[in-house]
């Protein structure tokens, strides 16, 4: 898409603002995603120059977060890449992640202060998002509320800002699209906690049911527990590589349970309450064929 290529190039000149080589040089390091907050922001915005500032503002606060994260999970990877972390070291990475986050500070408050306020508070939300999920891997959760305001916070969050003030930008109504970003972010998270047990590796591209093994207790997993009358047996597997045979019986519990079925209607439910959030809103096909995309696919 010509437009994303733009809040690339938009990128780069903050990144030259900073009048620093080695930042450059890690700029061209970081692997690209989809850039969904930006695919967001362009669809409810339109392309402006306004709103692909933002976009590159969101994108290198969301690069942030990935670097640091990248420490914190000791990965070698990101997106089938080598991580800056692998490449360079931890130092490098978390100091890379301090410049873009600056800058994307620094820019925002040449923006609208509405807007500046909503994405640096979503970026407070995203550290405090961080340092709960590394929290609730210390022992199973069984709560659901911590579940869930961990991903709204870790995930959520960014989305929901970009489609406020992306909304902000073009004067709609920002509630409305606030809505839509946060339950857009919200089921993007469980599909991808739900695909981690439905999916095989190779689909994945990382060994499947690592959420568990890595002490994630995502959604599925918590209705589970929540069902059985024996919880110890699932205890008992948490943060443990799991045998064949293990890994078969959690799969039939769900099955059993309806625990994976009802983590499925529950993604559902919050993209179908974002549809309805803007289905009135001029121009909204294309938000509603991205939730659609999301919670209307094979599991």
């Amino acid at each position: 898409m010509e437009e994303l290529q733009q809040v690339k190039d938009q990128i780069k000149t903050f990144v030259k603002e900073c009048n620093d080589e080695k930042s450059l040089v890690l700029l061209d390091k970081l692997a690209t995603g989809k850039m969904l907050r930006s695919k967001l922001v362009l669809k409810i915005a339109g392309v402006t120059e306004q709103s692909v500032k933002l976009c590159a503002v969101i994108e290198m606060i969301h690069a942030a977060s990935l670097l640091h994260d990248d420490v914190i999970d000791e990965a070698d990877t990101r997106r089938g890449q080598p991580s800056v972390n692998a490449l360079y070291d931890n130092k490098t990475s978390i100091m890379f992640g301090d410049i873009l986050y600056s800058k994307a500070f620094t820019e925002l408050t040449s923006m609208p202060h509405e807007i500046a306020h909503t994405v640096s508070s979503a970026v407070t939300l995203l550290s405090i998002g961080e340092m709960l999920d590394v929290d609730l891997t210390d022992s199973f959760n069984s709560s659901y509320e911590k579940y869930n305001d961990m991903i709204y916070k870790k995930t959520a969050s960014l989305i929901e800002a970009s489609a406020k003030s992306a909304a902000i930008l073009a004067g709609l109504p920002k509630e409305n699209y606030a809505l839509y970003g946060k339950n857009l972010g919200l089921a993007f998270q469980m599909i991808d906690d739900i695909l981690d047990i439905t999916q095989d590796s190779d689909t994945l591209g990382k060994p499947a049911m690592l959420d568990f093994v890595e002490g994630k207790v995502t959604i599925p997993y918590l209705l589970l527990h929540e069902r059985l009358e024996d919880k110890s047996k699932l205890e008992s597997l948490y943060k443990k590589e799991l045998s064949n045979e293990e890994s078969s019986w959690i799969k039939e519990m769900m099955k059993e349970t309806n625990a994976l079925a009802d983590s499925i209607k529950l993604a559902k439910d919050l993209g179908n309450e974002a549809i309805e959030a803007v289905k009135d809103e001029k121009d909204s096909e294309t938000l509603i064929f991205i939730m659609k995309a999301m919670i209307e696919r094979e599991f």
